[in-house]
């Protein structure tokens, strides 16, 4: 009967702890399984200004490294925020006029990084970037 209950036992833990090996992976994941990832642009830039779609966002990461998104509110105008979720910390994706957290349903505007549905409360924070030609660089 120990054997049972100490089998039984190492069972739970060990599917508990491969369950949380799968949350961590959803966490870590850079574009929430969905959302359109921008190419970096040999000798610099974020993206073409071609690849963002007008009204809509893509994914994005700045020279140090940082995932962002880069949107384009109007023809020819760009703001960008950070990707990384105000809520947890997950990185949110580009989804139409939106961008989606993949780990707890936050949903911010794409234009305005503004929340449009929590758990998160806070907006993600602007990163500054300007228009150079036919791409879009780090201001």
């Amino acid at each position: 009967m120990t054997e049972t209950i100490l089998g039984r036992r190492a069972v739970l833990i060990g599917g508990a702890a491969v369950a949380g090996v799968g949350v961590l992976a959803a966490c870590s994941t850079s574009d929430g399984g969905s959302g359109s990832q921008a190419t970096p642009l040999p000798g610099g830039g974020l993206v073409a200004l071609s690849d963002v779609p007008v009204g809509g966002a893509v994914s994005a990461k700045t020279a140090d490294g940082a995932e962002i998104v880069v949107a384009q509110p109007t023809a020819g105008e760009v703001v960008a925020f950070s990707a990384v979720c105000t809520h947890q910390g997950c990185i949110v994706a580009p989804d139409g006029a939106e961008l989606a957290c993949p780990c707890h349903g936050s949903r911010f505007e794409a234009v305005t990084g503004a929340v449009v549905d929590g758990p998160a409360s806070e907006p993600l924070p602007a990163v500054q970037v300007r228009v150079d030609g036919d791409r879009v660089v780090e201001a």
